[in-house]
């Protein structure tokens, strides 16, 4: 009897110990799975914040290249009004009876890189138009005539007029003036906030007062003092000029 309840007790011993073993195995297990989520938690949450930063820098780099892109644009628009609101186009006005006012012309444009704007009569004058010893030749009847010198031309205006500032009139000198056909494109066209320079050629005379009753006929325009040239005149001459106008 005592034997059995001795096997009775060892064997309820051994049951709580083997009771307490699972338990322990369960909340060791337990534990362990715990600090498994913890870590897969702890990476999920490292992995979402490096995206986070990646995603981060690089909204940061497109921001900076938009940055950049844009004061490029800007850069660029800038240069572009600055050339736009620079200084204005030259242009060199002229007509030539016999091919020494418009070799002048030429050699000024070069200098200046301005353009050229050639004076045509709708009639040309021939070589005998322009014979000044016969009282009957065209020149000669027009001097007499002022009123006969209202000579038609080809074209009187020029296009994109409003985007020069420096005008350059040339011409030959006819009895001490400059010859008419200039007085056309003169009296057509508004010289206002424009710098006007005369030139013409000549055998012998000088300019004279030509520029001078050509500012008055324009009426408008700041009108500078002229340059009378020899026939023939050599480009370097022509240049030397040019240069002292400070264009």
């Amino acid at each position: 009897m005592k034997n059995r309840k001795l096997a009775c007790m060892m064997a309820a011993v051994l049951a709580a110990g083997m009771l307490a073993g699972c338990s322990s195995g369960s909340s060791s297990a337990e534990t362990t799975a715990a600090a498994a989520e913890t870590t897969d938690e702890a990476a999920e949450t490292t992995t979402a914040e490096s995206e986070a930063a990646s995603e981060e820098t690089e909204a940061e780099s497109g921001s900076e290249e938009s940055v950049s892109g844009a004061e490029e644009t800007s850069a660029e628009e800038s240069a572009s009004q600055e050339a736009a609101g620079g200084e204005g186009k030259t242009l060199v006005v002229y007509y030539s009876a016999t091919g020494n006012t418009e070799e002048v012309a030429n050699y000024i444009a070069n200098a200046t890189g301005g353009d050229l704007f050639e004076l045509e009569p709708a009639e040309p004058y021939t070589d005998e138009d322009l014979d000044w010893t016969n009282d009957n030749s065209r020149v000669t009847v027009e001097h007499d005539n002022p009123d006969q010198r209202d000579v038609e031309l080809v074209s009187d205006t020029v296009d994109n007029w409003e985007d020069y500032d420096t005008v350059l009139i040339g011409y030959p000198i006819w009895w001490g003036i400059a010859a008419w056909p200039v007085d056309t494109f003169v009296e057509a066209n508004d010289f206002t906030g424009k710098t006007v320079i005369p030139f013409c050629t000549s055998s012998s005379s000088n300019l004279g007062e030509s520029g001078q009753l050509l500012a008055e006929m324009a009426g408008t325009g700041d009108w500078q003092e002229g340059m009378r040239f020899r026939s023939g005149v050599d480009e370097a001459d022509v240049v030397d000029w040019v240069e002292s106008l400070g264009l």
